[in-house]
């Protein structure tokens, strides 16, 4: 059965760091391009990262650039979210999804593609 599970979520002060795991099974994560998606309450849930199959392209939202960095072990079949300075708007429920699709060169941080998604891991900035 094919299933993507998140790790690492946890409460965090402001400026603190934290590293988010997706870990596949039944699959092999390499084929995929990979994104990071977040909710926060009562909002829409928002494309944070992505990285293609290969690991030489990624994108980030705006809001994370210069803060979270992505990165995959294939041999491991997961990805990882490194997320520093972490902020209070930076709480919310992270996702991990696979683009349905394998071998595609580009990534993206809308939610069209992404047809396996994680349960979500909750990631709470609070002092």
């Amino acid at each position: 059965q094919l299933q993507l599970v998140e790790s690492g979520g946890g409460l965090v002060q402001p400026g603190g760091s934290l590293r988010l795991s997706c870990a596949a099974s039944g699959f092999t994560l390499a084929y995929h391009n990979i994104g990071w998606f977040r909710q926060a309450p009562g909002k829409e849930r928002e494309g944070v990262s992505c990285i293609n199959s290969s690991g030489g392209m990624t994108t980030y939202a705006n809001s994370v650039k210069g803060r979270f960095t992505i990165s995959r072990d294939n041999a491991k079949n997961t990805v990882y979210l490194q997320m520093n300075s972490l902020i209070p708007e930076d709480t919310a429920v992270y996702y991990c999804a696979a683009d349905g699709t394998t071998h595609q060169a580009m990534c993206v941080l809308n939610r069209t593609p992404y047809d396996y998604w994680g349960q979500g891991a909750q990631v709470t900035v609070s002092s």
